[in-house]
């Protein structure tokens, strides 16, 4: 894919072009889903179990499929992958949290300034397209709608964005109700309504991007009563969108698995512990790249760690070690790790862990607070094998575009390029 230097942008009658890309302007009402930790398997379950109809209609109606997230699977490098069409080692944004290498300072990225290329929405608002961004974090406003001159704001702070053209205060009278809690499947409702009620307005954005949050995929598994139930709610406002004649797509940022015991405990191999043990305290500092402002989630723990060495040791035996702890699935070194998962080199560790699907791995024991998990199983992601996610559209691909999703290798970071070139 040949790509144009960060942030570049041209236009060209109805093409619009971003990061290398380009994207035809919208002639009906597009809208891009991000469902947070939407694993397949809570597809396949609803299709199978009718609690997801306007999904199901899909396979027939439009296209239903699977992607590939990027690595790590967590939620902001994923949710920037989708909205710049690129990877990591283009965009910049390869974690919800990093060391930085000059000051040896651990920082959770909540602003923009870690990203290194435009948007999609930020080139379509620049070529007069109406944008509009609503999602559920906050922290991933600023990425989101980085120079992007349209309605944006979150579920957490739904007051934050300037919707007085629109002839209400802020998202809470937008929407009806007051802001959801941090921790609820609303926070996720609540993006989606205020789509819905978007798409109604006087503004009706033709492109808009709704990311949601992962509380529910986080605590129920795939059938379970609660899980049923909200994302039944999830289907019924796409089959509303549709109605009101937008374009939707949707993939998800990463999926979700469980990473317990058969006696239901926490499956955990502590990175940093078993490292400086080996080779001696303060040998290593582990950096979990999935610790983000929602941490009761999942207690910092996910299914992939960055390794950085703090004094000079033998990075080949330290790599073997790591490849032979219990439930340790791939250990690679900065540059095979940057190359295979499309990472940025100045930005990685001096290697990288990734556990199986049952397991998490994490730095110290001391680091990582499971108590909030109360009577729920761990389920977690950011691994390998929370990698393939759903890839679903509301309207038929044309024949390119077909051939391409039948015998290629889709990325959820390709879901503008499908809802906005891809439909018939």
């Amino acid at each position: 894919m040949a790509l144009s230097a960060p942030g570049s942008l041209a236009q060209g009658g109805d093409l619009i072009e971003a990061n290398g890309r380009s994207y035809a302007r919208p002639q009906r009402p597009t809208i891009v889903i991000c469902l947070d930790g939407f694993d397949p398997d809570y597809l396949n379950r609803g299709i199978a179990d009718g609690t997801l109809p306007t999904m199901a209609a899909l396979q027939k109606r439009g296209y239903l499929g699977t992607a590939l997230a990027s690595l790590p699977t967590t939620t902001n490098t994923n949710n920037t992958s989708i909205v710049t069409g690129v990877p990591p080692a283009i965009h910049g944004i390869n974690g919800n949290y990093y060391l930085d290498a000059e000051t040896g300072e651990e920082i959770m990225v909540t602003d923009a300034r870690r990203l290194r290329c435009g948007t999609i929405l930020g080139a379509m608002s620049q070529a007069g397209v109406r944008t509009a961004v609503v999602t559920a974090k906050h922290k991933l406003l600023k990425v989101l709608a980085y120079e992007m001159d349209g309605i944006a704001f979150s579920s957490e702070k739904p007051d934050s964005g300037d919707l007085s053209a629109l002839g209400v205060s802020g998202g809470e009278e937008l929407v009806g109700r007051s802001r959801p809690d941090q921790y609820s499947a609303d926070l996720s409702l609540f993006a989606l309504d205020a789509g819905l009620k978007l798409l109604a307005s006087s503004a009706k954005p033709k492109l808009m991007y709704l990311s949601t949050s992962d509380y529910v995929q986080h605590k129920y598994e795939p059938g379970e009563p609660e899980s049923d139930a909200f994302h039944g709610e999830v289907d019924r406002r796409i089959a509303r969108m549709i109605e009101l004649g937008a374009t939707v797509a949707l993939t998800a940022d990463h999926g979700m698995a469980d990473k317990s015991t058969a006696e239901g405990q926490p499956s955990v191999v502590y990175v940093e512990d078993a490292l400086n043990a080996r080779f001696g305290a303060g040998s290593v500092r582990v950096i979990c790249p999935i610790a983000d402002p929602f941490v009761r989630h999942h207690g910092a723990l996910g299914g992939f760690v960055r390794v950085h060495m703090l004094k000079p040791g033998n990075v080949g035996e330290m790599i073997a070690f790591a490849r032979s702890l219990p439930g340790i699935e791939l250990v690679l070194d900065r540059a095979t790790v940057c190359e295979r998962f499309q990472l940025p080199p100045d930005r990685e560790g001096d290697f990288a862990v990734f556990s199986d699907r049952s397991t998490v791995v994490g730095a110290r024991r001391e680091d990582h607070d499971l108590s909030a998990l109360g009577n729920h199983r761990l389920r977690s992601h950011g691994g390998i094998g929370e990698q393939r996610v759903p890839f679903l559209l509301s309207r038929p691909l044309n024949r390119d575009y077909r051939e391409r999703a039948e015998t290629g290798v889709l990325r959820n970071l390709d879901i503008f390029d499908f809802a906005l070139n891809g439909v018939a």
